[in-house]
């Protein structure tokens, strides 16, 4: 027996939940088939539990430095199975939270199972067989391991496995210098561990400008954070009780008792059974789609991590408000509209918008810049925390931003200052000709715009 839907929807992350609340709300008859979280990779194994983790990091790094603030605690212990059970019980609240939602949302039917196209508008899950004119995919993605020599003769974690420790490994070592490997890499020094990180690339966060990737090692190397780059030859060889890290041929081993491999993710794309529905995929399986987030296939659409259009909360949420424009508000809204923004939630985070350095010079555009060390800004000297700066780059001819790095304390949230005024289309004089509130960090964006230079 085949159940008729106005629309099924495959998968029930940070997009799909949201996009089932507009379609019911309009009337329409939905399905949402989620075969294992609610919530996704951000409530279970992202952003929600890893940035609790990091709270916790923070508040013991906070209370070893408290003699710099005149304040005597006495010797810091981390108790990682508090810490854990703290992580736990806020990322179960939200997941319990998206559930209720669906479960006793009207118009709604929650299914949980795997679901496989049978056809461009027919899915099969265990027993029942789905059909809907509209289909919108939502599956997420995973981690993925490289072909390192001996890997799979290690127990290894990902970034789903090294949320279930209780307790702090003697010495963590991560492959992989990006922004998942280094945010685990400070907050487990943080919890105490030795920890080493090691990159294939010449430098850690590639996709930044040098100066910021430079600035981003400083600040874990002064934690006592290890960092080997260039490690173009990897090879593990287990021993008891850990293993053996051999970064290229001739060089020392790092010896280490837990193994992170933070290299890269896929998309859960593989097991959906797209070939019945003609459905298109790229070289590295995600799901091929137009600015609006259309499928070669009529009538199905994919949004978040599967699409390739971008791997956060953010751009998986934002995917979700383009599909519902389109389909009920006759807003013709698109992907080629936002303004790619992240952060990276080292501590002090980096906020990220628009085009680096390196992407403004290869577009061939005049531009200019403005930079300012965090130890210029009077917010972050009384805090303490005078680690990184703030960089903005400007269309020399238009006066329009074109792209921002915001390293240093509150960096996540200033960029947003500049993240709305580039949306917006205003020139940086909106922002350097306001009136800022002091003492607060956004109020030296005006400063810092009213001396740019050329880019060289």
């Amino acid at each position: 027996m085949t159940t008729r839907y106005d629309a099924i929807i495959v998968g029930a992350g940070q997009a799909g939940p949201p996009l089932a609340g507009r379609l019911t709300a309009a009337g329409q008859k939905v399905a949402v088939i989620e075969r294992k979280l609610v919530g996704g990779t951000c409530v279970n194994t992202g952003c929600i539990p890893t940035k609790t983790l990091v709270a916790s990091a923070h508040v013991a790094h906070s209370a070893r430095r408290s003699a710099e603030y005149g304040i005597g605690t006495g010797d810091v212990v981390v108790d990682m199975a508090k810490v854990k059970a703290r992580k736990d019980a806020i990322s179960q609240g939200d997941r319990e939270g998206l559930e209720s939602w669906l479960e006793g949302m009207e118009g709604c039917t929650f299914i949980r199972g795997h679901a496989r196209f049978e056809g461009p508008h027919t899915i099969r899950v265990d027993d029942q067989v789905l059909e809907a004119d509209h289909v919108f995919l939502n599956v997420g993605g995973r981690a993925t391991a490289p072909p390192i020599p001996g890997l799979d003769e290690v127990d290894y974690l990902t970034n789903v496995g090294i949320l279930e420790l209780d307790v702090v490994p003697e010495h963590l070592v991560i492959i992989g210098g990006s922004y998942i490997g280094l945010e685990f890499a400070q907050m487990y020094r943080r919890f105490g561990a030795r920890v080493t990180v090691v990159e294939r690339g010449p430098r850690v966060t590639a996709r930044e400008d040098e100066d910021v990737s430079a600035a981003i090692q400083d600040i874990l190397e002064r934690e006592g954070i290890v960092v080997h780059v260039g490690a173009t030859d990897m090879r593990i060889t287990a021993r008891d009780n850990g293993f053996d890290l051999y970064p290229r041929d001739g060089a020392e081993p790092v010896s280490g008792s837990h193994l992170l491999v933070a290299t890269g993710r896929r998309p859960n794309t593989d097991d959906l059974g797209l070939e019945a529905a003609g459905i298109e995929t790229d070289a590295r399986g995600y799901v091929v789609v137009d600015d609006q987030l259309r499928t070669n296939v009529d009538g199905v659409w994919a949004m978040g991590d599967c699409n390739g259009k971008g791997a956060f909360t953010h751009t998986s949420y934002n995917d979700f408000e383009i599909v519902a424009a389109n389909l009920l508000d006759d807003d013709a809204r698109r992907v080629s509209d936002r303004v790619p923004t992240y952060a990276l939630y080292v501590d002090p985070p980096l906020g990220r918008a628009g085009m680096s350095t390196d992407e403004v010079r290869k577009s061939g555009r005049k531009a200019l810049v403005g930079k300012r060390l965090m130890t210029k800004v009077g917010r972050a000297v009384e805090k303490g925390e005078t680690q990184g700066f703030m960089k903005v780059l400007v269309d020399a001819e238009t006066q329009e931003i074109l792209g921002a790095s915001i390293l240093g304390v509150g960096g996540d949230e200033v960029v947003q200052d500049i993240l709305d005024v580039m949306t917006a289309k205003l020139p940086y004089t909106a922002i350097s000709r306001t009136m800022h509130i002091h003492p607060t960090v956004s109020e030296l964006l005006p400063t810092l715009l009213q001396d740019l230079s050329p880019l060289e």
